[in-house]
């Protein structure tokens, strides 16, 4: 197979290929041509996060602030904001308000966030992810004969919708470190979608690739000609009810997504859903509050400091683990050893993610602390279970001693954005939103304004378990509950050098990643191959991924690996799976007193600064 015939065949893969790594269905393999050549799982058709192509990227050096964001509009309103005196969150908060109308497929003010701010002084973490209806029960996606709805299905419903949290978590991280008036954070996104923003490449290719959105006429309206066909790339779309709904949150703050008109709509879309209604109720968004969290931060390598996302996010835990676990073992022979290596971390990390990691409001950690995870011991006697072939499916650990829980195991959308921005004063924010699946539920709120257009609602509460038990009858932490949060692998991520100051010291890496799980060991990827061995930063982002999900196949980028080096994995017992991990890393590294900044070269995101 020629590496473009592997490039075609991994930007056909999906929700199905992720079916085959978590045991939720079956799908034909090749024969193996000869010993010791595991057998190549078949391509599996369409990705949530479609591919768009790879374009190389150079970082770029600033030396004051620096903006790293998933669409060039969506960058230069940062930078505006960080030229007129703003500090990093303000920046970062003018920059996902526009990606939610130039990126809509991706976030917007119908989903959630999760945000790191280092204000110089103080790392605060700041939850906005979606919550469960209090109506919602474990039952919130088994159908009448007892059997979960298909993921697809459950998807594209109002089931799917959680409670959006994003509007209100940058207001309350504003009110606390915000410097510049909230209305003008919007100005930039009520601009673009009162004027009309470019369908960009991507969007027009996800459009293409989601003929399901035109079954909702204000999406239909908005995004797709007459004839169905996606509007073309370059033409500007005007969206009167998203402008006229973000002039509301500008004037009256995140409480005007919280009740009246608009929150009113969201209730009637997810309520009227004509095949699969949800139980939204009004006081489900008037009871919504973002929640202040500690950082899940652990020392790695003598020298860093690692600050993530705690739970109701796996990701906080799950880099951490997956980079003291590989600080235990000898430093791979080659790359081939390096790459077997990280899949093989990924397994025991996925393992123990599945069965453990909740809303820490409803489930308890192993052991009663999430730091049982990382303890030096528990992670050696992981960590000795990495061998020259491949383990398969990985078991969970005992940390806290033998769990009741069981192993969640079922396909995870490839959604999300990140953005990362540094000011002049030396604050960071990592930002990660997301409203879940591509195009989030297919359901499109206009805010009760009965104007032209709107905002796409998440699917996140698919992020749950669809059944509550496992094949054996064990409950699932990540079960859906009343008022619940469901588990994230959103991964905002801050590293800190502890030799460059007290406390925490200075912030020298800043980063996240879009693509569901996959966000995990990519982070991880890029924070040590930046720090521990040495690589520039947009090298870092490049670098072609190599992970698995605790599941029979491994992971491959589809196109990225010589045939040397997947004979290699071959021949240590994997069976790769190639996928086109459009992983939407952007980053920024401080270099001296300025900062380096790069972008993903799977996505359309750039970096803009001074």
């Amino acid at each position: 197979m020629t590496a473009a015939t592997r490039r075609r065949a991994g930007q056909r893969l999906g929700v199905l290929g992720l079916c085959l790594v978590l045991g939720a269905c079956a799908a034909p393999t090749s024969a193996p041509v000869a010993p010791p050549r595991a057998p190549d799982v078949a391509p599996a058709p369409t990705l949530p996060e479609a591919a768009s192509g790879f374009v190389a990227k150079p970082a770029r050096d600033f030396a004051r602030h620096a903006v790293s964001a998933a669409h060039p509009l969506a960058a230069e309103a940062g930078l505006a904001v960080l030229r007129e005196g703003g500090n990093a969150l303000d920046a970062a908060i003018a920059t996902a308000f526009v990606l939610g109308v130039v990126e809509p497929q991706a976030s917007g003010i119908g989903g959630g966030a999760l945000l790191l701010h280092w204000d110089g002084r103080r790392l605060r973490a700041w939850d906005g992810r979606e919550t469960a209806p209090a109506a919602a029960t474990e039952a919130l996606f088994l159908r009448a004969d007892g059997k979960p709805w298909p993921m697809r299905e459950a998807q594209r419903s109002g089931l799917a919708v959680g409670v959006p949290g994003a509007v209100a978590v940058w207001s309350a991280a504003h009110a606390q470190g915000g410097r510049l008036p909230w209305a003008r954070l919007l100005a930039p996104a009520i601009a673009l979608a009162e004027q009309g923003a470019p369908i960009g490449p991507r969007l027009h290719r996800q459009l293409s690739d989601t003929p399901t959105l035109r079954d909702d006429p204000r999406a239909a309206a908005l995004y797709f000609n007459a004839d169905g066909r996606p509007r073309a790339v370059g033409e500007r779309v005007r969206n009167p009810a998203l402008a006229a709904v973000l002039r509301r949150i500008a004037a009256e703050g995140a409480g005007a997504m919280q009740q009246g008109a608009i929150a009113a709509d969201i209730v009637a879309r997810v309520r009227g859903h004509a095949q699969r209604p949800g139980a939204m109720a009004p006081a489900d968004l008037a009871a919504y509050r973002a929640v202040e969290r500690e950082p899940q931060c652990v020392d790695w390598r003598e020298r860093w400091r690692v600050c993530g996302f705690p739970p109701p996010s796996s990701g906080g835990l799950a880099v951490a683990q997956t980079l003291l676990l590989g600080a235990t073992l000898p430093a791979p022979a080659d790359e081939a050893a390096r790459l077997h290596q990280a899949a093989e971390l990924s397994r025991l990390v996925f393992a123990d993610r599945g069965r453990y990691v909740a809303d820490p409001d409803f489930i308890a950690a192993p052991g009663g602390r999430w730091a049982t995870l990382l303890e030096p011991g528990y992670l050696r006697s992981r960590a000795a279970l990495v061998g020259p072939r491949s383990l398969g499916e990985a078991a969970a650990g005992e940390p806290g001693g033998p769990s009741t829980l069981g192993a969640m195991r079922q396909p995870e959308p490839l959604g999300t954005t990140h953005l990362s921005v540094a000011d002049a004063e030396g604050g960071v924010v990592a930002l990660t939103s997301s409203i879940e699946a591509q195009f989030g539920a297919q359901i499109v709120s206009d805010g009760g304004t009965g104007l032209p257009g709107g905002f796409l609602l998440n699917n996140q509460l698919t992020d749950f378990a669809l059944a509550p038990n496992d094949a054996q009858g064990r409950p699932l932490a990540n079960r859906a509950q009343g008022g619940k949060r469901p588990r994230s692998s959103m991964s905002p991520t801050v590293v800190f050098d502890r030799a460059s100051g007290p406390g925490l010291g200075q912030p020298v890496l800043v980063l996240g990643s879009a693509l569901g799980p996959f966000i995990i060991p990519a982070v991880a990827r890029v924070i040590d191959d930046v720090l521990a061995r040495g690589q520039p930063l947009d090298a870092a982002l490049a670098a072609p991924m190599v992970a698995s999900l605790n599941g029979p196949v491994t992971f491959v980028e589809a196109g990225r690996l010589d045939d040397a080096l997947l004979a290699a994995l071959r021949e240590r017992g994997h069976t790769l799976q190639p996928l086109a991990l459009t992983s939407g890393l952007h980053a920024l590294q401080r270099v001296g007193r300025g900062w380096r900044a790069a972008a993903d070269p799977r996505r359309e995101g750039e970096v803009r600064g001074d």
